[in-house]
């Protein structure tokens, strides 16, 4: 039976788990990702009901009840690197025993949704529209640290990706893993889009911006949206669903990223204000979850 030791699994003096600081019992099966720490509250406000609010850096939780669904609200903060650990952190809370430091003998399956905002990669995607990552391409390397990456991958759209935009080797390589079918069937039912998403691994540079230092590809974003991979082109840029895809497909769970639209890159257009869409994307995924 396997054992993580202390160095590997690092457990607080409270029973919490290191940096999200949630015990075993506070984490609900139905899981939404945000974030921006303060979008915690604009969820959670919509609950019947709230068991426990935890704090530690930028991971916010609140878990609680909506409609007889028990539901734990996340903030992660920016970036794979955080969902690396948000990942590892809810899987451990999920299917390793504290006690023991061993796996538990049933697996627990958790249900993960990202709530989050995009910029589009296609001139015809309207601002405001919700859009589904159906399947992400991970610009950020991360998976490819772990065993079985390519089992949870779609190889075939990596290599025609990677021919088409005359990938970089000095770039980590893309990986590209689909949503949860189920799931994002669900929740998209035949009112949002569903495209194919980058995560990128930073803001500027990672995404096309051009501030005071030139791209080593000044063309990138010319060659991601003319790419097409059968019926698949590429849709938007963000920041997380790559990572949230492919580890828990890699851990078992179902897992799935929306997204509000909130500029276009293509069209150079943009909504300041976009909290009433965020709230409106926030009831639906609460009544299909």
């Amino acid at each position: 039976m396997k054992h993580f030791p202390p160095s590997e699994l690092i457990i607080n003096s409270d029973g919490s788990i290191f940096h999200l600081h949630l015990k075993p019992e506070q984490l609900a099966d139905n899981v939404i990702l945000v974030g921006d720490p303060g979008r915690v509250s604009l969820v959670a406000e919509n609950f019947d009901s709230q068991e426990c609010s935890v704090s530690s850096r930028e991971f916010n939780t609140i878990t609680g009840s909506y409609k007889g669904k028990r539901i734990s609200v996340i903030s992660t903060g920016i970036g794979t690197d955080n969902i690396d650990i948000v990942m590892n952190e809810l899987d451990a809370l999920s299917n390793i025993d504290f006690e023991t430091r061993t796996e538990k003998p049933e697996f627990r399956q958790l249900t993960i949704i990202r709530i989050g905002t995009s910029g589009g990669m296609q001139a015809e995607i309207p601002l405001g529209s919700f859009l589904i990552s159906e399947k992400s391409i991970g610009f950020d390397g991360m998976l490819n640290f772990y065993a079985g990456r390519d089992s949870v991958s779609d190889l075939k759209f990596e290599n025609a990706l990677k021919k088409h935009l005359v990938w970089n080797k000095q770039l980590a390589a893309p990986y590209v893993v689909d949503a949860d079918v189920e799931l994002v069937n669900r929740i998209g039912k035949d009112d949002m889009l569903r495209g194919v998403t980058i995560s990128a691994n930073g803001f500027y540079g990672p995404q096309g911006r051009v501030l005071r230092i030139d791209l080593a590809d000044m063309h990138l974003n010319d060659k991601i949206e003319s790419f097409r991979y059968g019926n698949y082109k590429i849709t938007n840029y963000e920041m997380e669903s790559s990572a949230i895809a492919g580890l828990s497909k890699l851990m078992g769970h179902k897992a799935m990223t929306v997204c509000c639209i909130i500029a276009n890159r293509r069209v150079e257009a943009a909504i300041t204000d976009y909290k009433p869409y965020i709230e409106k994307l926030v009831q639906i995924v609460l009544e299909r979850i």
